[in-house]
C-alpha cells in the first residue's frame, strides 16, 4: 500500500497537468471530440451541452476526457465547466425525497437523462436535480458522473 502512495506521489509531481482521480466535470457547451489534443485531429463524435465526463489529464487548452461509456477522447479545455452533473445509467432510475429507498419517490429519471450533481453521501446515494427543478436522491449506482 505504502508502494502505491509513493508511485502516486510521484505521478503527480511528474504529471503536473493529470487530473486528480475520479475529477468529474460538465460539457458547458455543444463540443467536439477530438482523437487527439488538436483541431487537426480526427474528429470523433460531438458531445451535448450538460454531459458529465471524467477530467483524465489536463493540459493548457485541452483535456482528455472519460464519458460514462467509458470512450476516452480530447476536447478542449474551454468547452468544461466546473459545474457537475450526473447521467442516469440505469434503464429507469427513482429519485427519492430522502436517501432512503423506504421514502417516496420524487420522480423517475430514464437512461441518459442528464441531472445537476448536488453531492454524493458515504451512503451510497447522490442529491441531484432535474432541470424542471424537481430534486431528490439517486442510487449511486443507478448514475454516472459522481
Amino acid at each position: 500500500m505504502r508502494a502505491l502512495a509513493a508511485w502516486l506521489s510521484a505521478a503527480a509531481i511528474a504529471f503536473p497537468g493529470a487530473a486528480a482521480a475520479l475529477e468529474f466535470r460538465a460539457v458547458n457547451e455543444v463540443a467536439v471530440l477530438y482523437d487527439a489534443p488538436s483541431k487537426q485531429g480526427k474528429k470523433l463524435f460531438v458531445i451535448q451541452r450538460g454531459t458529465p465526463v471524467e477530467l483524465i489529464v489536463g493540459l493548457d487548452q485541452w483535456a482528455k476526457v472519460r464519458d460514462a461509456s467509458g470512450g476516452i477522447a480530447w476536447i478542449e479545455r474551454k468547452s468544461l465547466a466546473n459545474a457537475r452533473t450526473v447521467i442516469v445509467t440505469a434503464a429507469t432510475a427513482d429519485i427519492y425525497q430522502q436517501a432512503d429507498a423506504a421514502s417516496p419517490v420524487a420522480f423517475r429519471a430514464e437512461k441518459d437523462v442528464i441531472l445537476e450533481f448536488g453531492e454524493k453521501l458515504s451512503s451510497g446515494w447522490v442529491r441531484v436535480k432535474h432541470r424542471d427543478g424537481a430534486s431528490g436522491f439517486a442510487r449511486a449506482q443507478d448514475v454516472w458522473g459522481d
